[in-house]
């Protein structure tokens, strides 16, 4: 740290305050990890538990593929083209980031409960939201959603249109352009996206319990086990979702960190 050795109030001020920032996170993470070691192993051989990471990662993964499916086109489009209420809609992608969580529930449950006219047509399609995982993924979609947008806008203005240029007076159609030149230039950035939005989407709480509380996700659960038999009894669980969470963050920075290898199709 020779750069404390300038001995400027400045930096010795950012310094003990950003100590006090990392104790700050550090301090609850760990203390909680290590009163509860003990107990891991019975969490781990817990079925509720393990049902629970599991409906949790398996809805997230549906989320990011339905985002990517919808947020993908809509941001290339936003990116590449000007029309009516772009503006408008900028400020509305980050509205899900804005408003508390139990507020998108109770929104997202306003119109998907089964009397409401959305619910009830997706009700002759067979499909209900209430208690089911269509509604974990529902509600989980709607709260990532933003991550997944706005990484892939990112990613999509950081490539020169002058590139899409070339490929369409070689005589390649739109489609071809984007999907042989546009998103393999873009693919770490959405890579980073469909991360992002995957790894907001398994921590979800307020939103999946007022539309699904049943099958239980992991935060659910959590809630569950310390509401009903205390927090002695939630410490591990909640030591096992810490743990998981620094596995997902270094795969994250490893993956990310990766060179990228760009591949083009002629």
């Amino acid at each position: 740290m020779t750069w404390l050795k300038e001995k400027s109030p400045f930096v010795i001020v950012s310094f003990l305050l950003g100590s006090v920032l990392v104790l700050f996170l550090v301090i609850p993470i760990f203390s909680s990890l290590g009163s509860s070691a003990s107990g891991l192993l019975d969490v781990l051989t817990d079925g509720r538990t393990l049902n629970a990471i599991w409906v949790s990662f398996y809805c997230a993964f549906l989320a990011t593929v339905f985002m990517f499916i919808l947020g993908i086109p809509f941001a290339y489009l936003f990116v590449r083209h000007s029309f009516l209420g772009k503006n408008i809609l900028d400020s509305l992608i980050d509205i899900p980031i804005l408003i508390p969580h139990n507020t998108a529930g109770i929104a997202l449950l306003f119109v998907l409960r089964p009397d409401a006219s959305i619910g009830a047509a997706f009700s002759m399609l067979g499909i209900t939201f209430l208690d089911t995982v269509w509604g974990i993924v529902i509600a989980m979609a709607f709260v990532s959603a933003p991550f997944m947008i706005r990484s892939a806008q990112e990613a999509f203005l950081s490539i020169d249109p002058e590139m899409e240029k070339i490929g369409r007076s070689l005589g390649a159609t739109r489609f071809k352009v984007f999907l042989n030149i546009t998103f393999p230039l873009a693919s770490r950035g959405i890579l980073t996206g469909c991360l992002l939005t995957w790894a907001r989407a398994v921590s979800e709480f307020g939103a999946v319990v007022l539309i699904a509380y049943f099958p239980k996700t992991a935060p659910v659960h959590l809630y569950d086990v310390f509401v009903s038999e205390g927090l002695s009894a939630a410490l591990p669980i909640n030591a096992l979702l810490i743990l998981l969470a620094i596995v997902i963050l270094v795969v994250f920075r490893v993956i990310v960190a990766k060179p990228a290898k760009l591949m083009y199709r002629g």
